[in-house]
């Protein structure tokens, strides 16, 4: 009798640590992650790498769901730690954080690619040594006008309406992980990519 060999994957959903954050546009990626953890009916493990870890399983697959506890601009170490602890090649790794270039709510999952500017991203490549890694983006609107500081934007709070569009989306993220997982990217990124 043959067994399918159980495989890894690692969830990062990124943001900041601590209560002063919650629901901030920064922290999309930890209000997917929770949602996610969720789904999977996910245990919560021993903190590593400056990570809080929650282990899952879906189908044959070990699924580590990730929250860096190091803030947004320094989450490669955390999901380097985490992937290289737990031997997690990169290609398993699915990178789920907040986009401005999107309206609220909307989705674009990429297989690989550049930073896009996003700090949390430029710092994950650094650590791993590749852009080569899935990523899932949920948009989070445009600074109201051109000289609105980013920093400031990226930090405020959604609104009740937006919050509620970040809920459908985290919902959505939790199909997309079981997708991509299941090797179905294309099918993904027609279905969700908006």
């Amino acid at each position: 009798m043959l067994f399918k060999t159980k495989k890894r994957y690692l969830i990062a959903g990124l943001g900041n640590p601590g209560a002063k954050y919650e629901n901030t546009r920064h922290n999309t990626g930890f209000i997917c992650a929770d949602r996610l953890i969720k789904s999977l009916g996910a245990s919560e493990c021993r903190p590593r790498g400056n990570a809080l870890i929650w282990k899952g399983v879906y189908g044959e697959n070990e699924v580590f769901v990730i929250k860096p506890q190091t803030f947004m601009n320094l989450s490669g170490g955390a999901v380097s730690a985490v992937m290289h602890y737990y031997k997690i090649p990169l290609e398993n790794i699915i990178v789920i954080f907040d986009d401005v270039s999107l309206d609220v709510g909307r989705i674009r999952i990429r297989p690989k690619g550049s930073d896009g500017g996003h700090n949390g991203i430029w710092d994950i490549i650094c650590a791993v040594g590749s852009e080569d890694f899935m990523r899932i983006k949920i948009g989070v609107g445009k600074k109201p006008h051109p000289d609105y500081d980013l920093k400031e934007w990226v930090l405020g709070k959604f609104s009740k309406d937006e919050l509620d569009l970040i809920s459908v989306a985290a919902e959505k993220t939790c199909d997309i992980c079981r997708m991509l997982i299941d090797g179905k990217l294309d099918e993904a990124r027609n279905k969700y990519n908006g």
